[in-house]
């Protein structure tokens, strides 16, 4: 594989100004007349309000850094010549670094040359746009918002009542990163807010509201070589445990009637891997729904015998689970213990600052605070978790740091904000590295940033609304897993039947089967009662819900030969499980566009049915093979779409005919 040093970076005088390149493709395009860098001064409004943020800036200054002084590989820019310089560029190893003559400067906006047809996908994770061209995104860490449409009444009721409606570019996990179809990818240093802008023809414009570390740039003659750098360079996921693939990690929050029911499932055939319980710490109730105690240790009334029970489960070769997030809430008693030691993120005035989680408080564990992030690691996740007996748990939230606390290292926390949740990711992973339980314990995460890669093993998607809406329902968390997935993040997995339930809008059972469906060709799949377990169908409560179930568990761990081969290669070469059709097939344009269907490794394709009382579905396959329906046997060619029936229990997948894995995969029609 192509070393980052061995990319030919090379910087080149022209009669005004210059060019810098990468393996041939220019990345920047300097003149007089056209300068590609500018720098300026803005002053930001950030209102944070449980996790969903206003966000404008009042640009003061944006000039034009048109004239360039050159010495080697350093790049001094300034407005015009005979003036001091603004800012200064190095080139070097694949990396464009950044200083500020000026320290006034506080914004930043670079232009890159684009193709008419170019296309570009990352930016983290993104549930509405795969490909991002022709849009505009902000990268800054939050609240996903419920509908995530401007247009759909539930977004609007969401924003009236609580400001959490969202929109298209909101994500628990930005990065900025982006991989283009001329095969390079580009990577900003930096944590602070900054905005991919896609809209123009002729270039892609990127802003930072602070001055970058770097902006790096990796290239590759493929997309498999360009996301395997990428991988290296953001940090690999250990395999999964090898319990994962017994079959589904179901999810209840009901105390202990959730063994009574998890063995009802199990009577009815379904495959399980782990009982999943969220609520192993109490509830409380809110308006908005059965919300968590946030105190992240047993709670004795709502799980009696827990101990026992758990290593009781795990004889029968099933894990138990449970939740855990950075905060604490104010009436609990791990908020005291953390309060005297000092270890929360304090307010102007030095005491413990509070957050609103919506009707409860909570202080903000301080992971800038070495001891405060031991703490957590080793008391917490550690003793009260690990050595209990969970064998993984939902790592929630992330996003909340709030922008005006401070911190122990001092920094801005402007700047820390999008950082949180990598940080957080790392008390997790080293709580599991203290047991020796790295590719054994499984946590999962929706919040990210640049190098949540290297310590979070697993991701999902969020919170779903319970619906088939093109901007919050199933068909987004394809895009998740996709857009994600090329920056390194090799295993994903979301909510079965999603999560949000608000203002009526409820799951039925052709949302839990259909989601199941795809689920069962994801690297995990996982149950979720939802926020509001009482008014939404539950898989135990529907008799051919849990009959269709009972069968996706089977078909999934049917597959688990082929999934081991797949996390194999992730821990080898940093490939996700989920895969863009472009990734294995550069050649067929006609899939660069396609963000609702998917490889699963190489071998298989996937289109789940995401859309209400859809009864068949038009699926492109990728040109230069032969594809078999994995339900009927009848084998298509490639390069072209097909109309395929896919009634309930057959969603339409299909498998390269003659692949190594032909008889594993043509036994999905006995089951």
């Amino acid at each position: 594989m192509q070393d980052l040093k061995d990319m030919a970076m090379k910087l080149e005088k022209t009669e005004t100004g210059f060019t810098v390149s990468i393996n041939g493709r220019t990345i920047l395009d300097h003149s007089t007349s056209a300068p590609c860098i500018f720098a300026g001064i803005g002053e930001e409004r950030m209102d944070m309000y449980r996790g969903n943020f206003e966000i404008e800036d009042y640009v003061i200054e944006r000039g034009r850094l048109a004239h360039a002084e050159i010495d080697g590989n350093r790049i001094a820019l300034s407005e015009r010549s005979g003036q001091k310089p603004r800012l200064v560029l190095t080139i070097e190893n694949g990396a464009i670094e950044f200083e500020a003559s000026d320290p006034l400067i506080n914004r930043l906006w670079i232009r890159i040359p684009a193709d008419h047809d170019e296309h570009v996908w990352g930016g983290g994770e993104q549930m509405s746009y795969f490909d991002m061209r022709g849009r505009r995104f902000p990268l800054w860490t939050s609240e996903p918002g419920v509908g995530r449409d401007q247009t759909s009444e539930i977004t609007f009721k969401s924003n009236v009542k609580d400001r959490a409606g969202g929109d298209y570019f909101n994500t628990n996990y930005p990065q900025p990163t982006y991989v283009s179809s001329a095969l390079y990818a580009m990577h900003v240093e930096t944590s602070a807010y900054s905005v991919f802008d896609f809209r123009r023809k002729a270039f892609h414009e990127i802003e930072v509201w602070a001055i970058p570390e770097r902006i790096e740039f990796f290239a590759a003659p493929t997309f498999v070589e360009l996301v395997e750098l990428l991988s290296d360079r953001f940090g690999r996921q250990p395999p999964l445990p090898e319990w994962v693939y017994n079959g589904a990690i179901i999810g209840l929050k009901d105390g202990e009637n959730s063994f009574r029911r998890l063995q009802s499932m199990r009577d009815a055939g379904v495959e399980v891997s782990a009982l999943w319980c969220e609520d192993w710490v109490g509830l409380r109730k809110t308006s908005f729904g059965a919300r968590l105690f946030w105190d992240w240790q047993v709670n004795e009334e709502r799980y009696p015998d827990l101990r026992r029970r758990i290593a009781e489960l795990k004889d029968d070769g099933i894990r138990f689970l449970g939740y855990v997030n950075p905060y604490l809430c104010v009436d609990g008693p791990l908020f005291e213990i953390a309060e005297k030691a000092g270890y929360f993120a304090t307010d102007a005035a030095g005491t413990t600052a509070l957050v609103d989680f919506g009707e409860f408080d909570c202080g903000v564990v301080d992971f800038t605070d070495p001891a405060a992030a031991e703490w957590f690691a080793e008391d917490i996740i550690g003793k009260k978790m690990l050595d209990y007996g969970l064998s993984g748990w939902m790592a929630d939230f992330g996003e909340y740091l709030p922008i005006d606390v401070h911190l122990s290292n001092g920094i801005d926390a402007k700047l820390m904000h999008n950082q949180w949740p990598t940080l957080w990711a790392e008390v997790n992973a080293k709580a599991v590295a203290s047991r020796s339980q790295t590719g054994e314990a499984l946590f999962f995460m929706r919040a990210g940033f640049t190098g949540v890669q290297k310590h979070c093993p697993l991701l999902w998607g969020g919170d779903q609304s319970v619906d088939f809406s093109r901007h919050d329902g199933l068909v987004t968390v394809i895009c998740a897993a996709l857009s994600s997935g090329l920056l390194g993040n090799a295993y994903h997995h979301s909510d079965i039947g999603g999560y949000t339930s608000l203002f009526g809008n409820v799951r039925t059972p052709e949302l839990l089967m259909r989601w199941a469906e795809m689920a069962a060709f994801t690297p995990v799949m996982r149950s979720h009662e939802g926020n509001r377990p009482r008014e939404n169908v539950q898989i135990d409560q529907d008799p051919q819900v849990l009959s269709h179930f009972a069968r996706m568990t089977r078909i999934y761990k049917h597959l688990a030969p082929y999934l081991k081969s797949l996390s194999g290669e992730a821990v080898a070469r940093g490939l996700p499980v989920q895969r863009p059709l472009f990734l294995h097939y550069q050649d067929d344009r006609e899939t660069y566009a396609i963000q609702d269907s998917y490889l699963y490794g190489p071998d298989i394709l996937v289109a789940p049915i995401w859309e209400a009382a859809q009864a068949d579905r038009v699926v492109y396959l990728p040109q230069g093979e032969r594809w078999v329906h994995a339900w009927t046997g009848e084998t298509f060619a490639g390069g072209g779409k097909v109309q395929i029936a896919a009634p309930l229990g057959q969603p339409p997948v299909f498998y390269r005919a003659g692949c190594a894995d032909e008889a594993l995969f043509s036994g999905l029609r006995g089951l």
